[in-house]
């Protein structure tokens, strides 16, 4: 293997530049060409391959989103689009890929290496940490904590008037922002896509601590069986009477989540998961991606990774449910 080729794909999050600064690092260190793709799956098919030397991801460690952009293709979900773009690797000489991102980016990899056989090694890049196979993904904390410090400042807030705040967090098929943010911003309720939570039971929780508590934060998952944020409230708001109605409130954060500085956690992360899979391409290591399990790299096939479930920690839930009384 003389030449690889790093690319970012899906959703951006912070560490992913990290990331790709550790690949072309790594790369050059073991003495070979890296090359970056900008615009993902798009970018292959249609060129966007520059080389890439120790200088070019310079000062990008701390900087939020993702250097090389990303883009959705509808081209390469075809049999053409693909040929197009191993056409162009092949022009370039690439023997190797890097891709950073979600399931998504995992499952273009996958039958691009399938049917064209381009050894592929994924970092696992998404806010959302339900990606199977590593214990975290690269942007989840810096996610949490900007997510947190808005929760922090939603609190003092609802502390003042006496409100109960519905906040929506990112999370559409799952719950790890909603619980870790819920547990360290101290939240009465959260509302998660992994268990069934009625807003009549919210309600009625609710309704028990007014006796005790005169303002409350509810987390809430977008993915959530109930619906998004303002429809939950909307549900529970109905419950309610009289100036207690007047109490409840609702803010979505949206896509303040995914940007920002990385945190040092993220930057950590991207690092190792770029180093590792280079050195897991030259080791033979194709078709899967570079988790950390237990602080230790593991190499899981992107068939798992893309098909298998990351249950949420039940202890996490049962620790939110205690400390929330």
């Amino acid at each position: 293997m003389k030449k690889i080729a790093v690319y970012t794909s899906g959703g951006d999050s912070p560490g992913m530049n990290a990331c790709v600064r550790a690949v072309v690092r790594t790369g050059i260190y073991h003495d070979l060409d890296v090359y970056s793709i900008k615009y993902g799956y798009d970018g292959i098919i249609n060129g966007n391959i520059t080389k890439m030397e120790s200088h070019s991801v310079s000062n990008i460690l701390q900087r939020g989103g993702t250097i090389l952009k990303s883009a959705r293709s509808n081209e390469f979900r075809t049999k053409e689009g693909r040929k197009k773009a191993y056409d162009q690797l092949s022009k370039h000489g690439i023997d190797g890929l890097v891709a950073i991102g979600g399931d998504g980016t995992f499952t273009g990899a996958k039958v691009f290496y399938e049917e064209f056989g381009i050894p592929v090694v994924g970092c696992p890049g998404t806010i959302d940490n339900d990606i199977y196979g590593t214990d975290y993904t690269i942007g989840f904390d810096t996610a949490v904590n900007t997510a947190l410090e808005a929760i922090d400042k939603i609190r003092d807030t609802a502390a003042a008037h006496d409100r109960v705040f519905f906040v929506e967090v990112m999370g559409r098929d799952s719950g790890y922002i909603a619980v870790e943010c819920a547990i360290g911003g101290g939240a009465e309720v959260v509302m998660v896509p992994e268990t069934i939570t009625t807003s009549k039971q919210v309600s009625d929780y609710l309704k028990n601590l007014r006796e005790s508590k005169t303002s409350s934060i509810v987390v809430v998952a977008e993915g959530d069986e109930e619906g998004d944020a303002a429809t939950i409230m909307a549900k529970v708001k109905s419950e309610f009477v009289g100036e207690e109605e007047k109490k409840f409130k609702v803010t979505t954060l949206g896509h303040i989540q995914r940007g920002g500085s990385p945190t040092a956690k993220d930057r950590l992360l991207g690092s190792r998961s770029g180093l590792a899979a280079v050195e897991g391409l030259l080791n033979g290591k194709f078709n899967c991606m570079a988790g950390i399990i237990n602080d230790q790299v593991v190499y899981t096939p992107f068939e798992d990774c893309i098909n298998k479930s990351k249950p949420l920690n039940k202890d996490y839930l049962r620790l939110q449910e205690i400390l929330s009384i």
